[in-house]
């Protein structure tokens, strides 16, 4: 933890729409960084823990009270796949990868490790926020329709509201990007939605690669979805994705 400094403050203004501010834990051994991160996040009125160690970073995600990890992979006591590892483990807290690998195979495979969006280096803090402020819209709000749908004769059922997906009676545990994309698909069943569509229904925005950013977001949504994933988010070749179930009457 950040000493000399408090390392967290706690007199951020609410944010609209939620009970309390999303508390934010910045993961950068970078401490120059890590200081431009913590200033641009609390004037956006967030609360933030600050840590240059993974271990460190591993024991504020156990014990609670994150809401979103900002994650340098590259640190220099833990492999930042851990600390990416530890937040997706339980508790499912959102992760935004910020790293100096900028390949589009690094960032693919950020992603595919659970992290909801990646940024690299060099990089806008006012963009960086902008991302996370979008990460934590996806995790924390529903639409303002309320009430559950259900789908393939009751198996699936999605409450908006409440941000909760159960499959046969099941509650599954979704990252905000999975749930972004299977209520993109659910909006309209059987609509065929391309990728470009879904990247910038479920992000807002597109990046190089973000097709590949696409599959493999379904393809762990159609690993928590059971044996019949493929069946319910299903492809159609050449054009991109579609909700295979029909939505219940």
């Amino acid at each position: 933890m950040e000493k000399g400094r408090p390392a967290l403050d706690r007199h951020a203004p609410m944010r609209d729409g939620d009970d309390v501010p999303a508390t934010v834990l910045v993961v950068e051994d970078d401490r120059e960084l890590r200081e431009l991160v913590r200033r641009y996040l609390q004037r956006a009125g967030h609360p933030v823990h600050t840590t240059g160690s993974g271990a460190e970073a591993i024991g504020l995600l156990t014990t609670g009270g994150v809401d979103l990890v900002v994650l340098d992979l590259g640190l220099p006591d833990v492999d930042g796949r851990e600390v990416l590892a530890a937040a997706r483990d339980g508790r499912d807290v959102p992760v935004v990868v910020l790293t100096a690998r900028s390949g589009v195979d690094d960032r693919i495979e950020g992603l595919r490790r659970g992290a909801d969006d990646y940024v690299t280096k060099p990089f806008s803090p006012t963009e960086l926020v902008l991302r996370i402020e979008a990460v934590l819209h996806r995790a924390r709000s529903g639409p303002a329709e309320s009430g559950a749908v259900t789908f393939g004769g009751g198996r699936l059922r999605l409450d908006e509201a409440r941000h909760e997906a159960v499959l046969d009676g099941v509650p599954l545990e979704l990252t905000p990007t999975e749930w972004g994309l299977l209520t993109a698909l659910a909006a309209t069943p059987g609509r065929v939605y391309s990728r470009y569509e879904l990247i910038n229904q479920v992000r807002g925005y597109e990046f190089p690669g973000y097709e590949r950013t696409v599959d493999s977001h379904v393809k762990n949504l159609r690993r928590k979805l059971g044996p019949g994933g493929a069946e319910m988010v299903a492809t159609v070749l050449g054009v991109g994705y579609r909700l295979g179930w029909p939505r219940d009457r």
